[in-house]
């Protein structure tokens, strides 16, 4: 499994350069903690583009590896497993990060186009809001688990014969057999974002790190690709559908990206009436939600599929990134915004400010790792069980995304 593997680790790797680029986008309203004076269009398109899929190839991947993790140590090996390795680490995580983020926005208040967003809640958060910051992965990843142990125990419950599951898999496989399948798992998350009428493609699916309620729009997008990542460890064999029609989906999913990118842009230079357009603006929001829920499907499969023609062997490189990227992405957040905050004012390219960040924030965190995390409890808190001996076969399903 290490092309599965790459691909969570990739997702999670995606995340810090997303961050890293949040306070170059151009925007009508201030939407991150600091805006930089060197605002990018490319880092906009970038960052739309790894917004489209990142999270949901992770939580497709989630439900892969949760399966394998629930088939191999039963339910109760399960919960022990997830609350040991999502829910402690959220708990214990949380703290020690928010404090210097929370830091860097009071700090960010001294410069202009700094400090707390408008809107945001005072301290302490009146329940259920709640600021869960980039963590918020963990925190729905616990109430999607919960949510499929108490599903499969309902259907194993009346379907002792299995009739139910069987009929389930020969129809999620007719599904993926299907090259139809990107657009009928779009069909739910499509629908709710269309339903949206404050929906605009630049959020994407509205990400649920404000509240201890989880939108709509999180669980349906993230509770389906959980499921499809369920139902894909129940018959491995469809992962090479994506392998054989990977390059057919990068081809699409760069169309459909670069379509709904030009329709959120569209959307916003009508709704502040900067152009006119010759058709209404629910029907341009109407057509971005449609692309957009393509986009995330197409684009999906299209990096599991390169990944399992590319990513399929054993690498060191790979496998020790791997390794590091769930810690990476816990302890990023700080790093990144006082580097972001530290290079705002600076006369420089967006470019040269955008690669420092990258460049002195990735080194201290390798280090961190390496030092103390890897071969430590915590490496084994994080990855399931202690790192074996550079290039020694491992288990793959390792990390949030799995067991």
């Amino acid at each position: 499994m290490h092309a599965l593997d790459a691909v969570r680790a990739f997702a999670l790797l995606l995340g810090i350069v997303l961050h890293a680029a949040m306070s170059f986008l151009p925007s009508p309203t201030r939407f991150w903690f600091i805006e930089d004076t060197h605002q990018s269009l490319v880092l906009s398109g970038v960052t739309f583009a790894i917004h489209v899929f990142r999270m949901t190839t992770f939580f497709l991947m989630a439900g892969f590896f949760a399966s394998m993790s629930f088939h191999r140590r039963g339910t109760p090996g399960f919960i022990k497993d997830r609350l040991l390795r999502i829910a402690l680490p959220l708990v214990v995580a949380w703290p020690i990060v928010f404090a210097p983020m929370a830091v860097s926005v009071i700090w960010a208040s001294q410069f202009p186009h700094g400090g707390p967003l408008p809107g945001a809640a005072g301290w302490p958060p009146v329940l259920p809001r709640f600021p869960l910051t980039h963590l918020w992965f963990l925190y729905v990843l616990i109430e999607l688990y919960a949510a499929a142990l108490l599903l499969r125990t309902g259907v194993v419950t009346i379907d002792r014969a299995g009739r139910i599951r069987m009929a389930i898999d020969r129809l999620f496989a007719a599904i993926m057999t299907s090259r139809l399948a990107p657009a009928i798992l779009a069909l739910p998350i499509g629908l709710a974002i269309s339903l949206d009428p404050k929906w605009v493609g630049w959020i994407g699916i509205r990400t649920p790190d404000q509240s201890l309620i989880t939108n709509g729009q999180a669980w349906i997008a993230y509770g389906s690709a959980l499921a499809v990542g369920w139902l894909l460890h129940r018959q491995i064999g469809l992962l090479r559908q994506l392998e054989r029609r990977c390059l057919l989906n990068t081809a699409m999913a760069i169309g459909l990206i670069a379509l709904s990118y030009g329709l959120a842009f569209a959307v916003s230079m009508v709704a502040t009436h900067v152009v006119a357009a010759p058709v209404s603006l629910p029907m341009i929001r109407l057509a971005g939600a449609i692309a957009y829920a393509l986009a995330i499907w197409t684009t999906s499969f299209a990096a599991i599929g390169l990944a399992l023609r590319f990513m399929a062997g054993f690498s060191r490189t790979r496998r020790y990134l791997a390794d590091a990227s769930y810690w990476l992405y816990l302890i990023h957040m700080p790093i990144v915004m006082a580097l972001q905050l530290a290079v705002s004012q600076f006369d420089w390219p967006w470019p040269a400010k955008y690669a420092l960040i990258l460049l002195v924030a990735m080194p201290p965190m390798l280090a961190s790792y390496h030092l103390l995390v890897r071969g430590t409890i915590i490496g084994w808190l994080l990855n399931g069980r202690r790192p074996q001996p550079d290039g020694a076969p491992r288990n793959a399903a390792a990390g949030p995304a799995s067991g």
